[in-house]
């Protein structure tokens, strides 16, 4: 089983199979960080309490820094990269607080280094071994895509690099009677002469993808859906997928190009209730209180730089109307990063990478995402909720609404300071990229959920501290 889904989000089970091995480690690791400080090991029940959290919280920081996907991105040395800044910078902090607030939970500041370290040596090691050991192709599924149309297209355009493929391997495109549009891709196309079901069996296919363009059943065989080997494939035990679903599983968004009104209306998704949106609107006050209240210095710092930076004279905020929850427009508010005459014409303009009208301050406040922090006063008012789409202006909105079929839905949910879409795709500044991103906000909006909000909440530590995706 490649995933296993919690509350509609998928999870890579690889990862979580990963994750559960390593922090049986970092909990190892607790206890001999105790026997290298003393020189014996420590009751294993007495220390269980601070071993554990103390794994939870390096796992938890890893899983917000991207350990786990740089595996695939950038291979073992970005992933030990990614580690050192988890567990040295995140995961001490982190403990240093609890240990602070729960001192029954907390670590002696010897055994805390000692423990960190080895912690780092056992993860390098264990990576390493297994790195050498296992093919990354033994712990994937074989995919078979049965077409090599326009719908087949969209996977052999989306998923050619090797981090697309985290879960599978490709066996190959079908091409029964249609048109090839997936070679151009680098894509492998070939034609099967005998029974589907035997082919699966000699080259050990897990699941089949059917992205035929051709639907029905009751045209000529050599050219229709092969429904009665699907259903053979099915019983041998074949897995068979629709593409707009592998899609979704895969790549965590939903297609446009694929998407159609019943797909929408029969699937598991896209509702909401009064008990998530009480349950959220709870969190989003609780936590932008909370936020205004430690961070307000920062936020002072900033905004005398800002008023500094422009001599006294020059407004520290600004306030630009944004398209919110049902298409109802509200000011949001930022830090001033922008020149002040950046639209003195009125025009809306798209930010562009090294814009020009960024000043210097805002080019800083902007790379570590403290423009953003006054939205905060947006969320405790109702405005905005931390996760959700980003909002847009509305000359953009209605622009975009007109060429990008479903861009209006992505209005039923309030706009967030960060989101799924943030998190999968740069920042977008053209119509490709709002198209892009639309898929990303759908597939939040179909699956949104508590866990998912919390891995965007632990993710955007990442983009904050990387610097991904700001312009």
């Amino acid at each position: 089983m490649p995933h296993i889904r919690i509350l509609r989000h998928y999870i890579h089970t690889p990862y979580l199979v990963m994750s559960l091995i390593e922090g049986l480690l970092i909990l190892l690791s607790a206890y001999l960080g105790h026997f290298t400080r003393f020189g014996e090991f420590p009751n294993v029940a007495e220390q269980f309490g601070p071993a554990s959290s103390f794994a939870l919280i390096l796992i938890i920081a890893m899983s917000a820094m991207g350990v786990y996907a740089a595996r695939v991105r950038e291979g073992y040395i970005g992933m030990m990269l990614r580690t050192a800044v988890a567990i040295f910078l995140l995961g001490t902090a982190a403990v240093a607080i609890l240990s602070y607030v729960f001192p029954q939970l907390g670590m002696a500041r010897g055994v805390l280094l000692f423990s960190t370290f080895e912690a780092f040596l056992l993860l390098a090691f264990w990576r390493w071994a297994t790195g050498k050991l296992l093919s990354e192709d033994a712990l994937k599924r074989r995919v078979l895509i049965l077409g090599s149309g326009p719908r087949a297209r969209n996977i052999a355009r989306r998923m050619r690099r090797r981090s697309d493929r985290r879960a599978f391997v490709l066996a190959g495109f079908v091409n029964h009677g249609g048109e090839d549009l997936v070679s151009d891709h680098g894509a492998r196309v070939f034609s099967i002469e005998g029974s589907l079901l035997d082919y699966c069996i000699e080259n050990k296919i897990d699941e089949i993808v059917v992205a035929s363009d051709e639907r029905r059943v009751d045209r000529d065989p050599q050219h229709g859906l092969p429904l009665e080997d699907l259903l053979k494939c099915r019983i041998a035990g074949v897995e068979i997928c629709d593409v707009q679903n592998f899609i979704e599983r895969e790549a965590c968004k939903i297609d446009v190009d694929l998407l159609q009104p019943a797909w929408m209306v029969f699937s598991d998704g896209f509702v909401s209730s009064t008990w998530r949106e009480f349950n959220k609107r709870s969190f989003d006050l609780f936590a932008s209180l909370l936020l205004l209240i430690v961070i307000w210095p920062v936020m002072l710092f900033t905004a005398l730089a800002i008023w500094v930076s422009g001599r006294m004279k020059e407004p520290v905020l600004y306030k630009q109307e944004r398209v919110g929850l049902n298409g109802e427009s509200f000011n949001v508010l930022k830090f001033r990063s922008m020149r002040t005459d950046a639209e003195i014409d009125g025009k809306a303009r798209w930010a562009v990478q090294n814009d020009p009208r960024v000043t210097r301050i805002g080019a800083i406040i902007r790379k570590t995402r403290i423009d953003e922090l006054p939205q905060l006063f947006n969320v405790f008012k109702g405005d905005m909720s931390f996760v959700g789409p980003r909002p847009e202006r509305p000359t953009f909105v209605t622009e975009l609404a007109e060429k990008i079929p479903y861009y209006d839905q992505r209005h039923r949910v309030k706009p967030g300071i960060t989101g799924w879409a943030q998190l999968c795709y740069p920042y977008g500044a053209s119509e490709d990229d709002a198209k892009e991103k639309l898929q990303y906000d759908l597939y939040y909006l179909k699956n949104q959920s508590i866990l998912l909000d919390m891995i965007i909440l632990l993710q955007t530590i990442e983009v904050v501290l990387v610097g991904d995706g700001a312009r």
